[in-house]
């Protein structure tokens, strides 16, 4: 992915950007793309992300890794579009599994289940488990782009993360083949583990490259989502979420 000119000036992307932090503190992210005339090019995107990165981290928030998006076939065919694009996910957002979310504090919450990876102090994987992302599942567009995905942080509403015990060393998944949800108790999706050919090097791989265009990197202790094979899936009050791999429970938590 080249990077390109921007189209909007750095004022009008400063100001899309408390607009759209505006936006998502309110529970209503993105109304921008609503607009008929709304247009980004997918460095614009980015550069809003960023913004909206600052502005968060000026309210005392801070960056706690990032996610690898629009990639698995699940997403692409849900969505209609195909990435690899990348966002960033907050400290603040951060759930522990059993935890129970209140649905009306996100605006049309979505989860998918997906495998995550911990960066170790010289840069490499240090750990991987299974997590729960959950999403604002909201498109204001006439048509789902990238643009919109990326400068709403690729619809990230934050990550249930599982306990300690599992938590595994890379290379202790390798014998692992299916990932699946479950609500209430019923298998919903299931897939491969991993949403890349080359497994969690292949996207990590692609985010430091990714991020360098934008002068950013991955640092130790980042926690790093690497893409789904399955879908994303809206969620309803009382529902129960549960990922597992290979019939195993590993996050869980509660809509109410």
């Amino acid at each position: 992915m080249e990077t390109k000119e921007l189209k909007l000036t750095s004022t009008a992307i400063a100001s899309l950007a408390k607009r759209q932090w505006r936006d998502y503190q309110e529970c209503k992210p993105g109304r921008y793309f609503a607009e008929p005339d709304a247009s980004l090019t997918l460095d614009d995107a980015y550069a809003v992300q960023m913004g909206v990165a600052d502005l968060r981290r000026e309210a005392g928030d801070n960056v706690a890794g990032y996610k690898v998006g629009c990639i698995g076939p699940g997403v692409v065919s849900q969505f209609g579009m195909s990435g690899p694009i990348h966002a960033r996910i907050f400290r603040s957002e951060l759930r522990k599994s059993g935890d129970i979310l209140k649905h009306d504090a996100y605006a049309n919450l979505a989860i998918e289940g997906e495998m995550a990876v911990r960066i170790g102090a010289d840069g490499s994987i240090e750990t991987a488990f299974p997590v729960i992302e959950l999403h604002h599942f909201v498109f204001r567009g006439a048509r789902k782009t990238l643009p919109e995905l990326v400068a709403n942080n690729g619809i990230n509403a934050g990550v249930v993360l599982p306990n300690e015990a599992a938590t595994k060393a890379h290379d202790d998944w390798s014998a692992s083949r299916k990932l699946s949800i479950s609500i209430n108790g019923a298998i919903i999706d299931t897939g491969d583990l991993w949403a890349m050919a080359g497994g969690a090097l292949e996207a990590i791989e692609w985010l430091r490259t990714d991020l360098a265009r934008f002068g950013g990197s991955i640092k130790p202790g980042d926690l790093i989502l690497v893409g789904t094979p399955l879908g994303l899936h809206p969620v309803k009050p009382e529902d129960s979420v549960v990922v597992s791999v290979d019939g195993h429970d590993y996050v869980e938590c509660h809509i109410a």
